[in-house]
């Protein structure tokens, strides 16, 4: 889905902008676009009918993050927790809260049900509530970058499990489980079931291998096929969690419980489309025109 806004954000910071600029602008391509039923506007309603978003954002310089949860009618949510980040106190806030801080800072405000999403909420509440489950009506929008100067930030945001009960947070906006950045050891952030992601506080700990040397890529493969392999042992299945790693020299790697799991990744050239599998296979490259025709 951010495609498109990583392109954007690449021609940003190819330019010199900061790795938050570069954040920012990839994922509000998103939050503004109703064609993506998980994010911003248009995305899928809770039970109850309403359209509430969490975001995080992250520098990696400072250590400071800025979330909002719970939040509705927050036009972009993703520059408002850019906003609350580098606050000593008071830098995640909540429903009414959050509400109140976006108008209090000039944010613009706006209804973020469509009528695709409000038929699809009527559909669901005639056929009954079924077992809620990841990527059916639900992914995160999770950015991360680097800029010329090694500066480094990371952001998430999201509309959350389609038909959730109200009040319910995922990962997205929880710091070390939807998201992480350290300039020292590199970035991560996940996407997926965030009750699953919360449990083995993804994020944080692939940037913990990172620290220890890992790469990018083999940080984010040990701690996924580690957290799936503990729900086994648990009796449980494996999980259905992705995540995206950026190391500070530009490395960046991926890994997914899925059977598939597109991102897109940008260098000092360009931008193109990559995917990893749950096999042992390395990352594989697609080329960017692979993109047309796809929704």
């Amino acid at each position: 889905m951010c495609f498109a806004g990583v392109r954007d954000a690449h021609a940003l910071l190819m330019n010199g902008a900061p790795a938050g600029d570069g954040v920012v602008r990839a994922i509000t391509a998103v939050e503004d676009d109703p064609a993506y039923c998980s994010v911003g506007y248009g995305g899928l309603p809770d039970r109850e009918g309403r359209v509430m978003t969490d975001a995080a954002f992250m520098d990696g310089a400072g250590l400071r993050m800025g979330a909002v949860m719970s939040a509705e009618g927050i036009k972009n949510p993703i520059l408002a927790a850019r906003l609350l980040c580098g606050r000593e106190t008071n830098c995640l806030l909540a429903g009414h809260g959050a509400e109140r801080f976006a108008l209090e800072n000039g944010l613009e405000m706006r209804s973020m049900l469509t009528d695709p999403s409000r038929a699809r909420w009527l559909d669901a509440l005639a056929e009954g509530r079924k077992k809620l489950t990841a990527y059916t009506g639900h992914d995160t929008v999770c950015v991360l970058a680097l800029d010329r100067e090694g500066r480094m930030a990371a952001g998430t945001s999201t509309s959350g499990l389609f038909m959730k009960d109200p009040g319910r947070v995922g990962d997205s906006p929880v710091i070390g489980s939807g998201f992480y950045c350290d300039d020292r050891y590199g970035a991560a952030a996940a996407t997926g079931l965030g009750e699953d992601i919360m449990r083995g506080c993804l994020s944080y700990e692939i940037v913990s291998l990172m620290k220890r040397g890992a790469s990018p890529r083999d940080a984010c493969r040990e701690a996924v096929e580690g957290l799936s392999r503990r729900k086994k042992e648990l009796g449980e299945d494996g999980g259905s969690f992705s995540v995206i790693a950026l190391a500070p020299d530009g490395r960046f790697g991926a890994a997914t419980t899925l059977d598939l799991f597109p991102f897109a990744a940008g260098n000092d050239v360009s931008v193109a489309l990559y995917c990893v599998d749950f096999s042992p296979a390395p990352v594989r490259e697609a080329r960017p025109t692979d993109l047309e025709g796809v929704d």
